[in-house]
């Protein structure tokens, strides 16, 4: 017996999943471009490994797993993002916003259970890949990406406050806590050589880059004041000894008793790792010109960097977009660049140790200073805010809570206030309109004119829905001195139910009140919802007051006018 074929339904399901997995994966023209002409992004690769070598010790640190932790995540995941995920840019590592989830599931569950949320939080994303939940992000407003990235770049600079000022042991759950206690502290015993060091690597990179944008001054800086301080023995904090290597990969932390309790945890971690990717990748579109990441595969390389990174010991990573700034800013142009960074943490970590664990922190605070000031699009910010008021609103709603809050909560302010003020002023655009009758016909002057009295046309324009129907539909309900109103609504766009029900009561009202009420031009996807409610159960359960078109709606108004005026002399003459 044989076995049944497939339909060429089922074939063009298999075809469209294919097609949906290849659109996923890496392909070799993405990478030509690295092969023929390699060297901008081997030297941006470096620049970017110098700035995410401290932030990767630190990051691992303050997740309680350690700086090997860190710098595993930031060679696995930064590997395994930079060859599938959706940006050419993006460089993934720890982050602190992701530091912030970690540090209260490190105190419930322990390290190994880090390392199994990281894991769940990867095969989440790539489920939400496959789903194509990444294009969603296209959705977001323009201003909350400004206030985004504006935000994030204060708290990055902020993040180096401790470092330039040459303080250490801070305290501060937040970012901007940390760096006022950092500024209390030095303001007791200030000195001059940690803050001058940063100030002079900073401005160095930025007034360098502007003249001369094709040497790489943040190498330049950081090495010159590597040099100085060395030769000169200034007292300056350095990154110190590094771990020696990575460790093995293995799957000892994951227990699958465990497993349902860590969902929770794991659902967080995901939601964060994909919305600052993302976000990440989109403000690395926006600082580059004719580029766009395709937001599916780059959540699917997310998912791959946090299934990866646990099997080394690394904890949960995101796209990082200050790495990401550099690396931009640095002169990237391939996907290389972001491999090039993972390689060389690499051979840090096993080759030179000793000479990374010399450079001072107060160099690397100038050059993430220098990339903040480079982050800020001072033009965009401007435009937006003279575009409208409410853009304003939402671009600086969602760059206090950045700063104040977190990521997670200042998209979902940002976003919220958008929605509310879209809703708002789409509700304003909704209007109400007594508009003319077109009286042509073969009627006599008194015809035309009894008519001008009894029928009164009204047109509605725009969305009839929750947030607009009571502000005008309810005037119709005042119509007085007429027999038969008639609502033109070939220019609603949307109906929902509580417009439908507003004018079910108003239509309700005018019936009682003896005045006949037709609907014209409406639209099938708006009369469902109309039917659906019992708009037209008070005298015509059949609908026949509803016309297809307004000329229809007045021959019929005429008949029921013209009908209704000469009944009463009928009457007296059969008398």
């Amino acid at each position: 017996m044989s076995e049944p074929r497939p339909t060429p339904h089922g074939r063009g399901r298999i075809a469209g999943a294919a097609r949906a997995i290849a659109d996923l994966l890496p392909r070799f023209s993405e990478w030509a471009p690295a092969v023929r002409a390699p060297g901008a992004d081997l030297l941006a690769g470096l620049i970017v490994a110098l700035v995410a070598l401290p932030l990767a010790l630190g990051f691992g640190i303050t997740s309680g797993l350690g700086a090997a932790a860190g710098l595993a995540t930031a060679v696995i995941a930064g590997a395994t993002a930079a060859v599938f995920g959706g940006s050419r840019f993006q460089v993934t590592g720890p982050t602190g916003a992701m530091t912030v989830v970690l540090v209260p599931i490190v105190a419930q569950y322990g390290p190994t259970g880090v390392l199994a949320v990281g894991l769940i939080a990867g095969v989440i994303l790539v489920g939400l890949a496959f789903a194509g939940v990444g294009r969603a992000v296209r959705y977001m407003p323009a201003p909350v990406i400004e206030g985004f990235t504006a935000g994030i770049a204060v708290v990055i600079a902020l993040q180096q406050v401790p470092a330039a000022l040459g303080v250490s042991g801070v305290e501060g759950e937040k970012v901007w806590q940390s760096a006022f206690d950092a500024a209390c502290r030095y303001a007791e015993n200030p000195t001059l050589l940690d803050p001058v060091t940063a100030l002079v690597v900073a401005v160095v990179i930025l007034v360098g880059g502007r003249y001369l944008p094709k040497i790489p001054f943040s190498l330049v800086a950081v090495a010159a004041a590597t040099l100085a301080a060395q030769l000169l023995h200034l007292d300056l904090a350095r990154i110190g000894s590094l771990p020696s290597g990575l460790t093995a990969p293995g799957l000892d932390f994951l227990h699958l008793d465990d497993v349902p309790s860590l969902i929770a945890p794991a659902l967080a971690v995901a939601a964060l790792g994909a919305l600052e990717s993302l976000l990440s990748a989109t403000a690395a579109d926006s600082m580059s010109v004719g580029t766009r990441h395709n937001p599916d595969r780059e959540l699917f390389g997310q998912g791959l960097a946090n299934i990866a990174a646990p099997l080394f010991g690394g904890v949960p990573a995101t796209g990082a977009i200050a790495r990401t700034a550099v690396n931009v800013r640095s002169g990237a142009r391939t996907r290389l660049a972001a491999l090039t960074h993972a390689g060389i943490l690499a051979a840090i970590v096993y080759l030179a140790a000793g000479l990374v664990a010399d450079i001072p922190l107060a160099a690397l605070a100038g050059v993430l200073l220098a990339t903040t000031v480079r982050m800020v699009e001072t033009a965009s910010i401007l435009a937006i805010t003279r575009a409208t008021r409410a853009d304003t609103i939402v671009l600086i709603a969602t760059f206090l809570v950045t700063v104040i809050f977190d990521l997670v909560t200042a998209v979902a302010v940002g976003v919220g206030f958008a929605a509310i003020l879209a809703l708002r002023a789409v509700a304003r655009s909704a209007r109400l309109e007594q508009v003319p009758l077109d009286e042509t016909g073969d009627h006599s002057a008194e015809e035309h004119e009894l008519l001008r009295e009894h029928i009164v046309a009204y047109r509605i324009d725009g969305a009839v829905f929750f947030a607009a129907a009571h502000r005008f539909l309810l005037e119709l309900a005042e119509v007085s001195d007429v027999k038969v109103v008639i609502l033109r609504m070939s220019r609603i766009t949307t109906l929902d139910a509580t417009g439908a029900l507003v004018l079910k009561d108003v239509i309700t009202r005018l019936e009682h009140r003896h005045i006949t009420v037709l609907i014209s031009g409406a639209r099938p996807e708006h009369l469902r919802p109309l039917a659906a409610l019992g708009v037209f159960t008070t005298k015509d359960s059949d609908q026949r007051h509803v016309c297809a078109t307004t000329p229809d709606a007045i021959d019929l108004a005429r008949a029921l006018v013209l009908s209704d005026t000469r009944s009463p002399t009928t009457t007296e003459d059969h008398e």
